[in-house]
């Protein structure tokens, strides 16, 4: 995941109220025309970019809902 990609994700999150939400309510309405393929990478590229705190205040539950894994905006 590049730096631009991390910045225009983080802006997405921080515009939203704290608590539970699945990547794709991040990602935006783009996530619809991506390939199955693309789709799992850039899940898997944004859960490790959680892991390694390349978005503060976001927390991966280790949870999965909904046919996602589900993060915690925490607002901070």
């Amino acid at each position: 995941m590049d730096k631009r990609e991390i910045v225009r994700l983080r802006n997405r999150i921080v515009g939203r109220e704290p608590g539970e939400f699945h990547f794709p309510e991040i990602y935006g309405p783009r996530w619809g025309a991506l390939f199955i393929g693309d789709k799992v990478r850039r899940g898997r590229e944004f859960l490790e970019a959680v892991r390694a705190g390349d978005f503060p205040g976001v927390e991966d539950t280790g949870r999965k809902k909904g046919g996602g894994r589900v993060y915690m905006w925490t607002g901070r």
